[in-house]
């Protein structure tokens, strides 16, 4: 994991490995901020959909319990939206470095589209 301070609060890049791990055991909300269609083509089964276009950090749940990990293709947007949450005073803020590409490099468990048929399916490590 990469930290780094801003402000009064510490953004934090977090690899594949410890996203999914962390992901596995419960301990975070996992937000896609990709667009509505890539998330249609492919998504991590299980997270939040709260693309960038309409991103409001207000709008967050609370972070009495988990930590929150954004995520988007490459880890740009998502790194975006984590300064976003931490100028309005969010401080246990996280995203996942390389994005979806590298979860999907990674051979990570995703829905993903069947191109044949059009029909979701699971592909990666449990798929």
């Amino acid at each position: 994991m990469k930290t780094e301070t801003v402000d009064d609060a510490v953004l934090e890049t977090w690899t594949v490995d410890e996203v999914a791990d962390a992901f596995d055991r419960d301990e975070i909300v996992l937000i896609d901020v990709r667009t509505a269609q890539e998330y249609m083509f492919e998504h991590i089964e299980g997270t939040l959909l709260m693309p960038m276009s309409f991103f409001r950090a207000d709008k967050l749940p609370g972070q009495s319990e988990k930590r929150i990990v954004f995520h988007c293709g490459s880890g740009v947007r998502s790194e975006r939206v984590a300064r976003a949450a931490i100028a309005i005073g969010m401080d246990r803020i996280a995203h996942m470095g390389g994005g979806m590409a590298a979860w999907k490099e990674a051979n990570k468990p995703h829905i993903s589209t069947n191109m044949a048929t059009g029909a979701p399916q699971r592909v990666g490590d449990n798929g």
